[in-house]
């Protein structure tokens, strides 16, 4: 089975402000993403920014075949979402964007203002594979392209540069901590017997401190003397895959030029021993856009500039 994970970038059908700009501009669109995800053929696919739901399914229309779809009823302002797509039937278990109860609400502008919960809602499924029951929560954490003030881009001095990277990384770490705290409830207890799988856009880097927050217990990493050595951690952590993509390919973004894996596959003990394979886009060479502080200027471009995030589990 494949398992995957996709940015689709502005998911939308065309007329609005986010989405193309007309009715060939969405076609060259779904015609792009639709050649993706025949050409990876995944089992079950995790997607981030679908804007409206009935774009969603005229993607899967382009693609064809039967499919399964459950999307989050907690977009953010813009209206986008997260969702999950499979070839075999969907159980929700949990749809929030709460914070833990000991996380308090953290601050979000200069004028004081918080955020109490996660922008997007995290999603949480199950479904019923040939090796078994998979659990997997999909998630779309806070960007680290940085907004101000009169919907700017671009900040009034550096000043203010670096007040609201702050309030994006303070708001990050905390949709972070939710998600973990996700995804302790669907290891219960022991990772050891449960296939599950945490993966999204998670808006950073494999070092970055809010992707190390959902590993867990330290002590285990892919490519280590303890990856092979069981421990009590075991039960609790979750492995990032990334030490498994080749590294001409441990990319899933180009942000101004440089290339970032920002977007994530985490798995359980369980899980991450039957992982055979991972990499990202398809077989064909590696192929994004380079974007910049103004996502305003790829609206009507075809395909996302995202790659998928993917793995192959025996």
């Amino acid at each position: 089975m494949l398992l995957a994970t996709w940015n689709l970038e502005n998911l939308y059908r065309p007329g609005g402000p986010f989405g193309p700009k007309d009715k060939a501009a969405y076609e060259a669109k779904l015609a792009a993403l639709a050649d993706v995800v025949t050409a990876l053929d995944p089992g079950v696919l995790g997607v981030q920014e679908v804007g409206e739901p009935e774009a969603l399914a005229d993607l899967l229309e382009t693609v064809g075949g039967t499919w399964h779809t459950a999307l989050s009823a907690l977009p953010d302002g813009r209206g986008i979402r997260v969702g999950v797509v499979s070839r075999t039937p969907l159980e929700v278990l949990a749809d929030t964007r709460a914070f833990p109860a000991r996380v308090r609400p953290v601050q979000a502008d200069d004028s004081g203002a918080v955020s109490e919960g996660a922008g997007r809602g995290f999603l949480a499924v199950e479904t019923v594979t040939e090796a078994g029951p998979l659990r997997m929560a999909v998630a779309h954490l806070k960007s680290k392209l940085l907004t101000y003030p009169g919907d700017r881009f671009f900040p009034h001095d550096e000043g203010e540069r670096a007040r609201y990277g702050a309030y994006a990384l303070y708001r990050r770490a905390a949709e972070a901590t939710a998600l973990r705290a996700l995804a302790d409830e669907l290891l219960a207890g022991d990772g050891r017997a449960r296939d599950v799988a945490v993966l999204g856009d998670l808006n950073d880097e494999v070092q970055a401190a809010t992707t190390q927050m959902l590993l867990g217990p330290p002590g285990s990493v892919i490519g280590t003397p303890g990856f092979e050595t069981p421990d009590r951690g075991d039960a609790a952590r979750l492995w990032d895959v990334a030490p498994l993509i080749p590294a001409d390919r441990r990319y899933s973004r180009i942000d101004s030029g440089r290339r970032e894996l920002i977007d994530h596959i985490l798995t359980s003990h369980r899980l991450v021993h039957r992982v055979t394979q991972a990499g990202t886009g398809t077989v064909e060479e590696l192929r994004l856009p380079s974007v910049g502080a103004d996502p305003a200027a790829h609206h009507s471009a075809a395909g996302s500039d995202h790659a998928p995030v993917w793995v192959r589990v025996g």
